[in-house]
């Protein structure tokens, strides 16, 4: 029986092999198909498809490893196909020939954790990125290999370059993370954003071009390399757009095809200035144009800028947060309704894709700035993006006997040319309103503060001393923010007599605080614009010897433009004037030199350095005090919120928790300006100062600190004062959700993009609807507003109209009072009878969670 029932069993087997093997044959040449990444005009090719890719920077150094699968799978949940990321190439080599991929410089493991999500990756060696990161991301030993000249035909530099690509290279070879391997990543870069300053770099520039391409050609990646805003991209090499706009963009060769490496859906910003948004319209608005226009890959740069821990911000002057205005703010948090409304925006687009990609296209003029691009297969697919460029009037256009509403500066997406998906203007996701709310730092009892005071001027030993003035980072070559000039000189006793002192500093930038014979006597600042600074000082002199003490300070470093590693910062002139004899030029005196602070020099930011001998407990600290290192042992903030460091009661400085660096903190007053608006208008062409906020208002309040940098008990912050501030204010902050909002017209679509089919009609003034949800855990427990009929404003400044039903808010409540989410459809019976026909009516809901 045995014997027979094996028999049987092996005949069975051998008919199921023969029936599976057509599709294990199948299945190997798609795994083998997997491993071809090309081109034509239209698109990628990848597994021998071609394919509309949405594409999302994250870099990783600028979060830490606990937080990256989130964020991938955040830009996978949000409609990605992609992530894109630079590779750091000073965070990576910092020394020559000595190699760092640790902790939040793991190169390897975020892009495992991408390959493991099932998206694509789009690596951006460069090894020069810009990014507001300090030198652009180039080492800055770098710069003073003899003979270096940065991003030209240099063979020092080239050398350095070719060594470093390499090197990225072989440890993604290793991995077998090459499509051509089996892998995931599809794109590689070389170089950046190059082609505008080609000018400037003169004979050197064009021979320099070619060889990075061939460079990186020469790597064999079995994929294809891209070169951003390179004109001149030689073949195969793609040049790309980094633009807000991108549509227009056409490649340097009609073989190759349209790719935008950064779309900016927000900006950045530098202390001292106001905070800059991009509308979600606007950018959702230059999506559609782009891939109506024949785009084929996307890229926001950033989805998620995070944060620049340490002093990795260039700049300079940029902020520690890199929040960006992104669909994934700093701290990880979906931004609504900006990730909500780019996500129904790429499932609308794949709805498209096959059309796009195989069809072919028309364009009709449909007013005098209203246009349909028209994409048609030979299966009788068909495609349009109705498009009204008008920044001021709403159109109605007729487009293949059918009317369309089309909001000014819109884009209306029809995957079958009949039925609207998406329009660019019309936001159905709920806005979430994000607050800080203030935990304590809970200082433990028995430790309470301790405090260590910065010698003024010269500590141990001058390093160096000689007449002149030096340059500030020639000298530190950046292994500090901070460099002390110090002299001294005499003053007869006559010239005191009815003489007004000043002191002038000219300085190249970026920050100095004075000290006459150890008194603090001023401090002055470069901004964003202009690192450049002059400054006069009212100073009281003694007879005989005076000693002046000059701590420069440096916020970032220069992170692009042409021949910037030359760009200097320090003092460089220094002059008294209202002496008996006329001003006093102390510029080429004899000066003494010591690069950092000596609380830098005794590690006392790391918690197991300087116990017992150097930090002096405090039962108080000191209040405007500056030069002051505090240390202070702080409990875990309860809950899983994310956290910020509330700093609003300090002057500017470096904070780190558990050894980790948080970074540079500058509460720095925006100045007052008409720039910041209530409300933003989306509509025209958008630029960094169009839409911004908090004029008046600190630049940066809060700084994330990663929850994965605390201990369960233990945890030592350490706060370096470089001004004077109020430590016993500081404050941890958790980032939650208090509010969503909702505004949503009967006119705006309400299709399941999800089961969309082309076969079904589409009534949006029946379904459209209201969808309100709170975080995980908490629950609507009020609504503040609610209106149906013809509300106006936005998010907390709801506004009723002339048109309004009575029932709005009883409606909204039983609908959606003590739930985690509901829906209000715009049809519902409890709205009743028209009150006002002739309007379209819009439902506007304002609701607390917790």
């Amino acid at each position: 029986m045995a014997a027979m029932a094996g028999a049987a069993a092996s005949s069975s087997f051998r008919m199921l092999l023969l029936l599976l093997l057509p599709l294990l044959a199948t299945t190997a040449a798609a795994a083998g198909a997997n491993s071809s990444v090309t081109y034509d005009q239209r698109s990628l090719i990848i597994s021998g498809r071609r394919r509309l890719l949405i594409s999302t920077s994250i870099h990783y150094p600028r979060s830490v490893p606990e937080m990256w699968p989130k964020l991938v799978a955040e830009a996978k949940d949000g409609g990605a196909d992609c992530v894109e990321t630079y590779v750091f190439w000073n965070g990576h080599e910092p020394a020559p020939g000595q190699y760092y991929f640790e902790e939040r410089f793991d190169l390897v493991r975020f892009a495992r954790i991408v390959k493991d999500a099932g998206l694509y990756m789009i690596l951006r060696i460069g090894p020069f990125v810009a990014a507001e990161w300090t030198f652009g991301g180039v080492p800055v030993w770098l710069h003073y290999v003899p003979g270096t000249v940065f991003r030209t035909n240099n063979e020092p530099f080239k050398s350095h370059m070719k060594r470093f690509t390499t090197y990225i290279v072989n440890m993604m070879k290793k991995e077998q993370f090459f499509a051509s391997q089996g892998g995931h990543i599809i794109l590689a870069q070389v170089e950046n954003e190059y082609g505008g300053m080609e000018q400037t770099y003169g004979a050197g520039a064009k021979p320099y071009v070619m060889w990075a391409a061939n460079m990186a050609l020469a790597q064999n990646t079995g994929v294809p390399w891209i070169m951003c805003e390179q004109y001149d991209a030689p073949d195969p090499v793609i040049n790309t757009c980094n633009s807000f706009y991108c549509d227009q963009f056409k490649p340097n060769s009609p073989t190759k095809p349209k790719i935008w490496t950064e779309n900016w859906p927000g900006w950045f910003q530098t202390f001292g200035e106001s905070n800059p948004h991009r509308p979600p319209e606007d950018v959702a608005f230059a999506v559609a144009r782009f891939f109506g226009k024949g785009g084929t890959v996307q890229n926001y740069y950033v989805y998620h800028g995070g944060t620049n821990f340490g002093r990795t911000t260039g700049g300079p002057f940029i902020t520690t947060s890199y929040d960006y205005d992104a669909p994934i703010d700093e701290y990880g948090l979906r931004r609504l309704p900006k990730w909500a409304h780019l996500r129904d925006l790429h499932k609308s687009i794949k709805l498209c894709e096959n059309t796009l990609l195989y069809g072919n296209s028309s364009f009709l003029s449909l007013g005098p700035q209203q246009e349909a691009d028209v994409y048609t297969d030979h299966s009788g697919g068909c495609v349009a993006f109705l498009s009204n460029v008008d920044s001021e009037k709403d159109k109605v256009v007729t487009f293949q006997s059918r009317s369309y509403d089309l909001p000014s500066w819109s884009v209306s997406i029809l995957p079958d040319c009949k039925n609207v998906v998406f329009n660019t203007a019309k936001v159905r996701s709920q806005t979430m309103m994000m607050d800080m709310m203030p935990a304590n730092l809970h200082v433990s009892k028995l430790d309470g503060w301790s405090i260590f005071r910065e010698k003024i001027g010269i500590w141990g030993k001058s390093d160096f001393v000689q007449n002149g003035l030096v340059d500030h980072i020639n000298t530190t070559k950046d292994t500090t923010d901070y460099l002390w000039y110090t002299t001294s000189f005499g003053v007869d006793g006559s010239h005191l007599v009815g003489g007004n002192h000043v002191l002038h500093i000219d300085s190249k930038g970026h920050a100095v605080q004075a000290f006459l014979n150890n008194e603090f006597i001023g401090n002055a600042y470069g901004n964003g614009s202009n690192s450049n600074f002059t400054v006069e000082m009212a100073i009281n002199l003694r007879a005989g010897k005076n000693e002046l003490s000059l701590l420069s300070m440096t916020v970032g470093l220069q992170n692009a433009g042409p021949l910037y590693e030359w760009v200097g910062a320090g003092i460089t002139s220094v002059k008294i004037s209202g002496m008996g004899n006329g001003i006093v030029n102390l510029s080429s005196n004899n000066w003494a030199y010591k690069i950092g602070l000596e609380g830098e020099h005794y590690n006392l930011f790391k918690p197991d350095q300087g116990k017992n001998v150097r930090w002096k407990p405090q039962s108080e600290p000191p209040k405007n005090q500056p030069l002051t290192w505090y240390k202070v042992n702080v409990d875990v903030p309860q809950g899983d919120d994310p956290v910020g460091l509330d700093m609003q009661s300090m002057g500017k400085g470096l904070a780190w928790l558990n050894g980790n660096a948080i970074g540079r903190y500058w509460p720095r007053i925006s100045p007052v300006s008409d720039r910041c608006t209530s409300s933003c208008n989306y509509r025209g062409t958008f630029s960094p100062n169009k839409c911004r906020t908090g004029c008046g208002q600190p630049t940066q309040r809060w700084y994330h600190v990663p929850r994965s940098w605390f201990r369960t008990s233990g945890n030592t912050l350490v706060i370096f004062e470089e001004k004077g501030g109020d430590p016993t204010k500081i404050t941890f902050s958790r980032r939650t959700v208090s509010s969503v909002c909702s505004f949503v017209s009967e006119h705006y679509p309400s299709i399941d993009l999800e089961s969309w089919d082309k076969s079904t009609p589409n009534d949006s003034r029946d379904s459209a609807k209201v969808q309100l949800t709170c975080p995980k855990g908490k629950n609507i427990s009020s609504v503040k507003f609610a209106s149906f009929g013809n509300p106006s404003g936005t998010c907390r400044s709801y506004q009723q109209g002339s048109c309004h039903h009575p029932n709005s808010l009883s409606v909204v409540e039983k609908a959606c009072l003590k739930l985690n989410g509901c829906t209000v459809s715009l049809s519902d019976k409890g709205f009743g009878e028209d009150l006002c026909p002739g309007i379209t009516k819009t439902l506007a809901i304002e609701a607390d969670c917790s």
